[in-house]
């Protein structure tokens, strides 16, 4: 075993780890924003650390430039899609857990209808 496969089996495995903690969190969390935050940490970085690994065992096969695109790729959308899941469920009205503390949210002024933008504007 090479030192590149040594580092690729760490890496996987610690991708699986971080996989298997936030499902873990999906099940045990209070309320649906802190499972997409458990689950959005997964898709980011127990993902990354696997593509890292296939990065590492690359062997020449020209495979390196599409896999640190697949890295940038999932570090710029995932968690914009877990902000923008969060908001819409949060619109739609899901209660939040009894233990939240903070509620940034609910001063936020209301969206115009048929818009995404908030009424009068985008102050503030």
């Amino acid at each position: 075993m090479s030192a590149g496969d040594l580092l690729a089996s760490v890496l996987v495995l610690g991708g699986v780890a971080l996989v298997l903690l936030a499902a873990v969190g999906v099940v045990r969390f209070p309320d649906a924003f802190a499972r997409m935050h458990a689950a959005t940490k997964a898709a980011t970085l127990g993902s990354a650390l696997v593509v890292v690994a296939a990065v590492a065992r690359d062997r020449g096969t020209g495979d390196t430039v599409e896999l640190v695109l697949a890295i940038l790729f999932l570090f710029v959308t995932s968690p914009a899609a877990g902000h923008m899941v969060a908001r819409a469920a949060y619109r739609a009205g899901t209660e939040l857990s009894p233990a939240t503390s903070v509620d940034e949210l609910a001063s936020a002024p209301e969206p115009a209808a048929g818009t995404d933008q908030p009424a009068g504007g985008l102050a503030g």
